[in-house]
């Protein structure tokens, strides 16, 4: 790493310059140039360095800011820039050797500073730019979160969901420009959520309560998260699904015939660095597959409208592949020609002329091979019985 680094990275909260640490000042003081958006400039009105407000969208800041390289630059963001902040993307986008960074406290320290809650065991979740649904698979009673908002008019949306999912119960900490001299802390609940003149910024603090449907944590969510024609694996097999396959953070699955896509959004779901793409042929699926995904706050998920394996030419390499539909001669020995060895492939089959595909390629290839049979009780006349589904077929394997 350079020794001075021409670029440093300064938190800032709403208390300005009294909250401001020494070598955060230093670098203040010792910059030609402070680049920051304007409220945070606005906090620091005595600097002797020529100012540069940050445009919107922040990507339009990036190239002005690669224009200033080799003078002596600080950029101002808010608290800690690195959780939820804009130190990550500028870090992208510049050598380790250019910058440096004096984070702040961040807005999750404060609110946790007033309210006397467990950081470590409290959602924290940057929703000023992102959908709210990002937040709905921590929506359960008892639980707690940290939200910041884009401004103060988002509280009352934000509240509306939480009463749409059916968690109107729910009490929030309403804080407002933590830090600073216009700090406020106001409580209500998501349903009758009515304050005016919220402050900018601003973040919610949330203690769950309601009768709204929590998603579990386990694989094998509810059948009835997932709008569905009836292509859909259904939740004991979806289980069971997820279990072969054996997703690791970070990992990458192909969903081939994605179908309602419920299993590659719980795939997802398992860890915040994993991805999926789903293929499938019918368009009326994949937009349902969308839909399923932005309602069930899943994201990463891309979706590929095409018939595999023809569909499969220029995606990401695979680190697992399922085949829930589509199955053939044809797509299994595509997937085996162009998968790179280790690969896990899980292909699940329900008709005879499946069945028989699969035992040929467990006896060439090896792997697990498994038949499912599930049955459900089912009223029979004034008592009750057993009703099957069709059994399952499912080879397990790597490449």
């Amino acid at each position: 790493m350079a020794e001075t680094p021409w670029l440093t990275i300064v938190g800032v909260g709403e208390d300005g310059p009294d909250g401001l640490p020494p070598a955060s000042r230093r670098a203040l003081e010792a910059a030609e140039i402070v680049m920051g958006p304007a409220r945070h400039l606005a906090l620091l009105p005595d600097l002797a360095a020529e100012r540069i407000e940050w445009p919107v969208p922040f990507a339009d800041g990036l190239p002005i800011l690669q224009g200033l390289r080799g003078r002596r630059v600080a950029v101002l963001a808010s608290g800690d820039p690195f959780w939820f902040g804009a130190g990550s993307v500028i870090a992208r986008h510049f050598a380790p050797g250019d910058w440096h960074a004096l984070p702040g406290p961040s807005v999750f320290s404060l609110a946790a500073a007033r309210l006397g809650w467990r950081l470590e065991t409290t959602r924290c979740a940057g929703l000023h730019a992102a959908p709210f649904a990002r937040l709905r698979p921590d929506l359960a009673p008892g639980s707690r979160a940290i939200v910041t908002l884009k401004d103060g008019a988002a509280v009352a949306e934000f509240a509306a969901f939480l009463t749409g999912a059916g968690f109107g119960d729910s009490r929030l900490h309403v804080l407002e420009a933590l830090g600073g001299p216009r700090e406020r802390i106001r409580e209500t609940t998501a349903r009758a959520m009515d304050l005016t003149g919220i402050a900018h910024p601003v973040a919610v603090a949330l203690e769950l309560a309601g009768e709204g449907p929590a998603i579990p944590a386990a694989s094998g969510w509810p059948d009835a998260f997932f709008d569905n024609d009836g292509q859909i694996t259904k939740r004991p097999m979806r289980a069971l699904t997820l279990s072969a396959l054996a997703p690791l953070p970070g990992e990458h699955l192909w969903d081939i015939g994605g179908g309602s896509g419920s299993i590659s959004i719980e795939w997802l779901a398992r860890h915040p660095r994993m991805q999926a793409t789903a293929i499938e042929v019918d368009p009326e699926r994949a937009r349902r597959i969308a839909a399923n995904a932005a309602a069930l706050g899943v994201e990463r998920l891309r979706i590929v409208t095409g018939r595999a394996p023809e569909a499969l030419d220029g995606l990401a390499a695979p680190d697992a592949v399922f085949v829930g539909g589509g199955l053939s001669q044809e797509l299994l020995q595509a997937l085996w020609d162009r998968l790179a060895p280790g690969t896990r492939i899980v292909a699940n089959a329900v008709t005879l002329e499946s069945e028989a595909l699969l035992a040929l390629w467990h006896a060439a290839h090896g792997g697990e091979l498994l038949r499912i049979e599930l049955a459900e009780a089912r009223p029979l006349g004034r008592k009750r019985g057993w009703r099957a589904a069709y059994p399952v077929v499912q080879w397990t394997a790597r490449r």
